[in-house]
């Protein structure tokens, strides 16, 4: 098998090739060259796994499992896809875990921030950028809360969070005392998103259970009362946090005031979209045996209405294990829908939106419920991966307790991704025929979802808990065609989140939001990408942006297969 970059080479040489610009990506050129592209990439698999000895990327996690299993061991870590040194390349950023008081590790560990070369291969920078974590790490949520153009990175752990902001110098400065976001307990997800609509980037953190290692609960099974890890029923809930963004490099902890702190969590993982199109961001969590909120955005305050809304409870009006949620208009009716995965015999569910800020569960009918059975999921990610205009489903899977398969009949600790295509006509499980890696048993928890090759194929990077990242080439998406997106706000939030964009391509009309966060402790590549499948051009494309300004910019005579940049107000695209 060739190198992309040999590929590359002797596309060139054979004179078909349309070259890579000063990002990377493609630009528009002969029907021929975007022919031998797609030929190529039909004959590879959707998604091919990456080795170590080729990506460069040798990090491993350390859960530090020990016979008295404390939880934090079982359900990290999360990733991140971020261009940390703004280069037009995404970088890759792992969590690892570390010192707490229930863990000394035996050799120092460290998180791991890796530069992206441009050649498909990566650079260990963590030490020089400054970015190790301090703590037992959990997650990692990326955004730009000082909107000076870099991006920051704010680290979930337990016992303390860590913001760094970037100096813009491959640095990063630990400012976390000054920003008055530790969030002291186990924080797990994050999102950067703006609650008031005053143009800056706030901060809404998850909280798992009120834990520490002198309140560690022993559970036990059978006969012998063997140990394994608990479920969370037998915890007490927290209050997540959300802080407000003061805009001069501190924030305010707003939880109580807005109603936040009102709600006792189990939060795994959340996501940020306007699920009413009132024009302000909702909040969707996922809690583990306490009911899913859906914090609807008051304008400015947050009433919980989960159970009313009908994606708090399963349909038997039980508490599931909510872990990786995610938000996006998969029938394109024009409304956001809901995604949450959950542990074994339960089920995970896609809350299509009834446009009255209810949802009604549509996997029983479309397969993923018979198929997620007997799974546990934890990262999930909603997007287009073939390019074709429909947004498809991508979900990590994996137990969270070693002992399982001591305990239950046909329920696996390591177990395999699931994609399902999006037909236009329902789901189709495609996992099987999608590459090797899918048929590979992993340890999964979480995933972000990032060009890395700047090809306009969203590419996977995926954690495993006590094991060695996954990072998997996407090969679908280069059969057609695409446009990739850079949003920049200057009234509205630098990162849009919020955003609307709607396009149409000869007989293809879609629309994308751009929400913030989703997934499982992890956080995406932030530019969108459009796919308008076999159509070559994009006959127009509208920006709807975000509150306050809520304003709607259109453009026309755009390229296909390439990046391009727009910035709020300036009428143009770069």
């Amino acid at each position: 098998m060739i190198s992309r970059r040999r590929w590359l080479q002797l596309l060139s040489s054979s004179g078909l090739g349309s070259a890579l610009g000063p990002s990377g990506a493609w630009h528009a050129g002969p029907k021929s060259s975007a022919r031998a592209a797609r030929i190529h990439a039909n004959s590879l698999p959707a998604f091919e796994g990456i080795p170590s000895a080729k990506s460069g990327i040798s990090w491993t996690h350390v859960a530090g499992i020990s016979p008295e299993m404390y939880m934090p061991e079982t359900v990290g870590p999360g990733c991140a896809f971020l261009d940390y040194d703004n280069d037009g390349w995404m970088d890759i950023y792992l969590v690892n875990s570390g010192p707490c008081d229930f863990y000394t590790p035996p050799h120092p560990l460290r998180n791991a921030l890796y530069r992206n070369n441009r050649d498909g291969t990566f650079a260990d920078v963590t030490e020089k950028a400054g970015v190790a974590g301090n703590a037992y790490g959990m997650g990692v949520a990326v955004g730009d809360y000082d909107g000076d153009g870099l991006p920051d990175i704010y680290l979930t752990q337990y016992p303390h969070s860590i913001l760094y902001h970037n100096n813009g110098d491959g640095t990063f400065t630990d400012v976390t005392a000054k920003a008055r976001v530790a969030a002291p307990g186990w924080a797990t997800s994050a999102v950067w998103f703006d609650y008031d609509n005053d143009g800056l980037l706030d901060l809404f953190v998850c909280r798992f259970v009120d834990f520490n290692k002198a309140k560690n609960i022993y559970c036990g099974y059978g006969a012998e009362n063997k140990r394994w890890y608990c479920k969370p029923n037998v915890y007490t809930p927290m209050p997540c946090w959300l802080f407000r963004n003061n805009g001069n490099g501190t924030f305010t902890d707003v939880s109580k005031e807005t109603g936040i702190a009102k709600s006792l969590a189990k939060a795994w993982g959340v996501v940020a979209a306007d699920i009413n199109n009132d024009g302000w961001m909702d909040l969707f969590v996922g809690n583990d045996t306490v009911p899913n909120f859906l914090f609807a955005n008051r304008k400015g305050r947050f009433e919980e209405i989960g159970l009313l809304a009908g994606v708090g409870l399963s349909p038997f009006g039980l508490a599931r294990s909510g872990m990786g949620v995610d938000a996006a208009d998969y029938d394109q009716d024009g409304w956001i829908d809901l995604f949450v995965t959950n542990v074994d015999h339960e089920t995970y569910s896609l809350y299509h939106n009834s446009k009255d800020e209810t949802f009604s569960d549509a996997a029983p009918g479309s397969g993923i419920a018979a198929t997620t059975k007997m799974m546990s999921g934890w990262g999930v990610k909603l997007f287009d991966y073939d390019n074709d205009g429909n947004v498809d489903l991508l979900l990590c899977n994996g137990h969270p307790d070693l002992m399982v398969e001591q305990r239950l009949q046909n329920v696996a600790y390591r177990e395999k991704l699931l994609l399902f295509q999006n037909t236009g006509k329902g789901w189709k499980n495609v996992s099987a025929e999608s590459g090797p890696i899918f048929s590979q048993e992993l340890a999964g928890r979480g995933m972000a979802v990032g060009d890395f090759d700047n090809d306009g194929s969203l590419d996977v990077l995926l954690t495993q808990n006590d094991g060695a990242p996954v990072l998997l080439r996407n090969n679908a998406g280069r059969e057609n065609h695409w446009l990739g997106l850079k949003l920049v706000g200057r009234k509205a939030n630098i990162e849009a989140i919020g955003a609307r964009v709607a396009y149409q391509a000869g007989d293809l009309l879609r629309h994308q939001w751009k929400v913030g966060g989703g997934s499982y402790l992890s956080s995406h590549d932030p530019r969108m990408v459009l796919g308008v499948g076999q159509r070559q051009k994009i006959d127009w494309l509208e920006v709807k942006w975000p509150n306050p300004c809520g304003k709607t910019e259109r453009f026309t005579n755009l390229p296909v297969d390439r990046y391009i940049t727009i910035v709020e107000g300036e009428g143009g695209w770069k």
